[in-house]
């Protein structure tokens, strides 16, 4: 990472080259208009300084001019309108092989955990040259996770997931900063994000000290807080199976439907009466103040990785002889 005067971040990301270039296309075109304005103000100025009556007044019309001057200004903001969306759209659509991190805000810090179940507090380590996405809540107040040598920055919010991702293209360290106020401590809110080798990650990942244990799996939460005493395959079932659930389409009580993505699961768990499954009476408890957000991310996990009845017939009829 560089040290003293910048005038631009590290580039660090497969976004930042493309960032800065439209941002130095937005400053060549301000830039130009800024002097050609003054320039004509001060011209006009020391030209018509002398003249007096009709002569100041006096105007001509010019078509070619006034289509000239109309018609630059709307090909030159629908370009960077269309550059700038089209580089938004791709910032907001991650690969489908990226490795998925997920966060959690909270003042003053971000807790990070990695698909094999390492956490860290304040430091995120990954792999260059490898797509990263990371699905991020807070547990209190509005934060904004900001890396600018990658030229990412998203908001994270209470009670709703966002995602963000990014390619490291450079190995190194580089800082993490919170980017939204977020109380008396927000300067403290950083970190840094630590980009290593494929070699180096793995070894890091199979490295665990005592302190940096994985806490109950998915698993193990949906046991613990006895989910499957009502959400199982029997006739019996007081809710509907989450077999096969995960991105399904879900018919309400009273009709509709709603998407079973990360943000119905987790209203589901913590507001359980506002979207009742249709066939179903509500009678599923409310889990807000006893699961946590870090243990909502990994039951959604393991919810998201029952496969459908038919799925798993269809897999273990492969696996016989």
């Amino acid at each position: 990472m560089n040290t003293g005067i910048q005038f631009f971040p590290d580039q660090a990301s497969d976004f930042a080259l493309r960032v800065d270039l439209l941002y130095v296309f937005l400053l060549a075109v301000t830039g130009f208009f800024t002097l050609l304005i003054a320039g004509l103000i001060l011209f006009f100025a020391v030209y018509y300084r002398r003249r007096q009556g009709r002569e100041r007044t006096a105007a001509r019309e010019n078509m070619l001019l006034e289509v000239v001057w109309s018609i630059v200004p709307l090909v030159l903001a629908l370009s960077m309108f269309s550059w700038g969306a089209w580089l938004f759209l791709e910032m907001h659509d991650a690969p489908a092989d990226a490795e998925e991190i997920n966060v959690v805000g909270k003042q003053w810090m971000w807790k990070i955990q990695h698909p094999g179940g390492r956490r860290e507090i304040n430091q995120l380590h990954i792999p260059v040259g490898r797509a990263v996405k990371l699905r991020m809540i807070s547990e209190d107040v509005i934060h904004s996770f900001y890396v600018p040598a990658f030229r990412v920055k998203q908001d994270v919010l209470p009670g709703r997931y966002t995602t963000m991702w990014f390619r490291p293209t450079r190995e190194g360290a580089y800082h993490l900063f919170c980017a939204e106020y977020c109380g008396a401590s927000h300067a403290q809110m950083g970190g840094q994000v630590i980009v290593m080798s494929e070699r180096d990650y793995a070894d890091w990942l199979a490295r665990r000290s005592p302190d940096q244990t994985t806490g109950p799996s998915g698993e193990a939460l949906f046991h613990q807080f006895r989910c499957h005493t009502c959400h199982h395959e029997g006739s019996d079932a007081r809710g509907p199976s989450l077999r096969g659930l995960y991105g399904g389409a879900v018919p309400l009580d009273g009709g509709g439907t709603a998407v079973a993505d990360e943000d119905y699961l987790r209203e589901s768990v913590y507001e359980p009466q506002s979207k009742v499954v249709a066939g179903y009476r509500p009678l599923m408890p409310t889990y807000h103040g006893q699961i946590g957000e870090e243990q909502m991310l990994r039951l959604i996990a393991y919810i998201k990785s029952l496969e459908s009845p038919s799925e798993s017939k269809s897999s273990s009829e492969v696996s016989q002889p």
